[in-house]
């Protein structure tokens, strides 16, 4: 598939946007998925792509997460096992089985997700404080694992608000503390972008050099917002939230019209 200039001139600005704004509160994919159509890109393809300059970005943001100690690695090697299966499956049932589906799901889901959002606590709480009960118990992690497996297959399948979702999740029902909440999902959502990457790649539906310059996009939102939130914290964190939510939403209703 040949690309031109104003592919570049259109994908890049906006990875760099989503880059950003995944590295603080997951969901750039509603970006940057959506900024690969509007290129003239197709579904699988823009899908595939999106996870080689997601990967790039992702990788920078969890190295510097784990660097702050924001990624306790025994909570989570558990979820990037459960993920690595996660994302694979999805990638697989993305290339045989239409999105219509899941996207008339996610008209239900996201606006009960926004409301929890909005309600929930747990997203108020400071960084490091500590639960009533260890998150780290057997419990827990076997809540978190399955977390893991199952948005990290929504994540190989289609993508947008992956990061979200999973900060929302670790943080209100695996009672992970926000900041790990975070690293942690870092470290979900690379996962899940190499293990469908290598699935998209096999099957051909990859545009590498497209994916590699908007990956460098990608690596300086994410440096930028990474950053911001080590030092903002939980401040910024839930009302980029709901405004990735909104977007998610009107996006999916756009493209079902």
């Amino acid at each position: 598939m040949d690309i031109g200039l104003q592919t570049y001139l259109i994908v890049c600005p906006l990875v760099f946007l989503s880059g950003f704004v995944d590295a603080v509160a997951g969901g750039g994919g509603l970006i940057s998925v959506p900024a690969y159509m509007i290129a003239g890109l197709p579904a699988h393809t823009s899908i595939a792509t999106n996870k080689l300059s997601a990967a790039m970005g992702t990788s920078l943001a969890t190295f510097k997460l784990w660097k702050a100690g924001n990624i306790p690695w025994k909570k989570a090697i558990v979820c990037i096992i459960a993920a690595i299966f996660g994302g694979s499956l999805g990638a697989k049932l993305a290339l045989m089985v239409s999105a219509d589906l899941f996207m008339k799901l996610m008209l239900v889901i996201i606006p009960l997700t926004a409301i929890y959002i909005m309600r929930t606590k747990s997203m108020d709480r400071p960084a490091d404080e500590e639960d009533a009960e260890d998150a780290g118990s057997a419990k827990y992690m076997v809540l978190a694992a399955a977390i893991a497996f199952v948005i990290g297959a929504y994540d190989g399948f289609y993508g947008p608000g992956t990061g979200t979702f999973l900060i929302l999740l670790l943080s209100g029902l695996a009672k992970f503390k926000l900041g790990e909440a975070n690293g942690v999902a870092k470290a979900i959502n690379l996962t899940t972008n190499l293990s469908s990457l290598a699935v998209y790649l096999m099957n051909a539906k990859v545009l590498i050099p497209l994916g590699l310059a908007a990956g460098l996009f990608a690596l300086a939102g994410n440096y930028i917002g990474v950053n911001l939130f080590m030092e903002k914290g939980s401040k910024i964190v839930k009302p980029l939230m709901i405004t990735v939510m909104v977007i998610f939403f009107i996006r999916i209703i756009s493209e079902m019209i």
